[in-house]
């Protein structure tokens, strides 16, 4: 394994992060997103074990995933396993955790609660990134933002992040705890792959200027180069490949199979995998300290923890780049423009 610094913070973390919403399952209310996909307590335990052994130390989660279930499981196999001096762990508030008017968002009274709820569930003193899952156009960022910097003071929490929105929502919370003394944001987790590369027109280069390391979720494209994709919307291999909706609302269009025709080409002259090749291409971007990686197979895991190792030419780089064509805004919900008046 390799490692590098989180943006410009002395945090140390591994190049691959072990995405943890393939762990939970169970029930799942109404309004929750069904998990029936996510390995359980027993099976996720190799997938821990094999992840420490490979040497990450970088872990996320999040509250929502499984209504609590993930945040459980991470907690379990990592304080059995694992030195907590050793580990990054990281988690997520904002999404709805229980009926109830204040279940969600990021109002202060959600966030103080969220927080102390996913310390219970993974039997931790602390948490190393706690991130704001997505933008809430319903509480003032300012409260949002104090509410995280009383975290960090009382030391719950160690570093602020943030996930999936646009970037002047991003640059305003930078420049707000900035001008007022908060913690400021330290890392992105944003969508991100050879698919989806919108992310380089504002929200990288903001990232790159203000010091903030890229942790890309969906790197892989939800799966999308493993090779059982097809044109008419088809997968298989997977429950989840045949299940995920997110992954079939916007990765197939047609030029995505021609820039996943692409990868498969030059990674059969590489003698790699299609997806080990796509994680490379990621590894390789400005300003990425970690992609985010998650699966329900063993294998797949392994065969992404090798990728660190493969090193791209700018030749290659532009190949792979090249077919790409630009897509409509994905992965968060894009404000509504106020009318103008005059």
């Amino acid at each position: 394994m390799q490692y590098a610094r989180l943006g410009e913070t002395g945090l140390t973390v591994s190049r691959i992060c072990l995405g943890c919403m393939s762990y939970g399952g169970g029930p799942q209310p109404d309004w929750a997103n069904p998990r029936d996909w996510a390995l359980g307590m027993d099976e996720a335990r190799e997938h821990f074990a094999l992840a420490l052994e490979a040497g990450v130390n970088f872990f996320d989660t999040a509250d929502v995933y499984s209504i609590g279930l993930s945040e459980e499981i991470t907690g379990h196999w990592l304080n059995e396993m694992a030195a907590r001096d050793d580990i990054v762990v990281a988690t997520k508030v904002w999404g709805k955790m229980r009926a109830g008017e204040n279940s969600s968002g990021l109002s202060r009274r959600h966030i103080i609660e969220a927080c102390e709820n996913s310390l219970r569930r993974l039997n931790m003193d602390y948490i190393d990134l706690y991130q704001i899952h997505r933008w809430d156009f319903n509480t003032p960022i300012e409260e949002t933002l104090e509410a995280l910097d009383s975290l960090v003071q009382s030391g719950k929490v160690r570093y602020l992040g943030a996930s999936s929105m646009a970037a002047w929502q991003f640059s305003k919370a930078l420049y707000l705890a900035k001008e007022n003394g908060w913690q400021r944001f330290v890392a992105m987790q944003n969508h991100y792959n050879l698919i989806y590369r919108e992310e380089e027109r504002e929200m990288i280069p903001l990232c790159l200027d203000q010091g903030v390391g890229l942790i890309p979720w969906s790197p892989l494209a939800r799966g999308f180069f493993a090779g059982n994709r097809d044109p008419d919307g088809g997968a298989s291999v997977t429950k989840r490949a045949q299940t995920d909706a997110f992954a079939h609302r916007n990765y197939f269009r047609e030029n995505d199979f021609v820039v996943a025709a692409t990868v498969e080409k030059l990674a059969h002259e590489r003698g790699v995998s299609p997806t080990q090749l796509a994680c490379a291409w990621v590894l390789q971007a400005p300003g990425v300290t970690s992609p985010i990686i998650g699966a329900t197979k063993l294998h797949h895991l392994q065969e992404v923890f090798e990728a660190v190792d493969i090193e791209l030419s700018a030749e290659e780089v532009t190949r792979l780049e090249e077919p790409y064509q630009p897509h409509p805004v994905l992965g968060y919900v894009q404000p509504s423009p106020k009318k103008m008046v005059g």
